[in-house]
């Protein structure tokens, strides 16, 4: 028998990497706030966490100019920026594997739902998974750890040790930790080994084919 079941999937910096989508929408919205950022590589840091936290942290926004701040990333990010991503390679290949496995498969993001499930259907992805849980658009179910408490009670029948989330930021390993369950990371995302390691993942990975190679062993 398998050790886990339910597999949760962070999108973001796991499945795709969205760099460029996401740091030119919120580039576009700190023009909006007067704020020119050039480099974006200085914006990476927005690739994971909620919006909300990541425009109060790093520039103090108080709750009016972060409302006008998302609704400003989501002008330029609705109409080009949530497609302006790319898959990670063997990422289809890994998926396939694990529903040939026997694996439930499913999303687990601090991005809103709608937009996750827009993104899924563009990669033709949206048929590996059981179940998308995102945020809501009014910023409710943001934090990592209610997404991950949300899909968990979808899967009621499942145990808590039969899941395992999978993602590339410490949002994702503490929200796991939250609800109990195993955790993979991934370096290839945006989260360092060392932000990984501190936040105590179950299992550290390098790369797609080393995740592979993890389930491949777990099995």
């Amino acid at each position: 028998m398998k050790k886990y079941h339910v597999v949760l999937f962070d999108l973001d910096g796991t499945l795709s990497d969205p760099k460029i989508g996401i740091t030119k929408s919120v580039q576009h919205a700190l023009q909006k706030a007067g704020i020119e950022v050039n480099n974006l590589d200085e914006l990476e840091s927005f690739i994971g966490p909620p919006l909300q936290v990541s425009f109060q942290e790093i520039y103090g926004f108080d709750d009016m100019q972060i409302d006008q701040a998302i609704n400003d990333y989501r002008e330029r990010f609705t109409e080009r920026g949530m497609f302006e991503n790319k898959l990670y390679e063997n990422i289809p290949a890994l998926l396939t594997n694990l529903k040939q496995q026997g694996y439930i498969l499913a999303i687990a993001t601090s991005k809103p739902t709608v937009f996750a499930e827009q993104i899924l259907q563009y990669f033709n992805l949206e048929h590996y998974f059981d179940f998308v849980a995102g945020s809501n658009l009014d910023g409710t179910r943001s934090a990592k750890g209610e997404v991950i408490t949300f899909a968990r009670e979808h899967f009621n029948e499942a145990k808590i040790d039969q899941f395992i989330m999978i993602g590339d930021r410490k949002y994702d390993i503490v929200g796991a930790h939250e609800n109990h369950m195993d955790s993979i990371g991934v370096t290839y995302g945006y989260g360092s080994l060392e932000e990984l390691t501190d936040a105590q993942a179950t299992y550290i990975v390098n790369s797609v084919s080393e995740l592979q190679e993890l389930f491949n062993r777990l099995n």
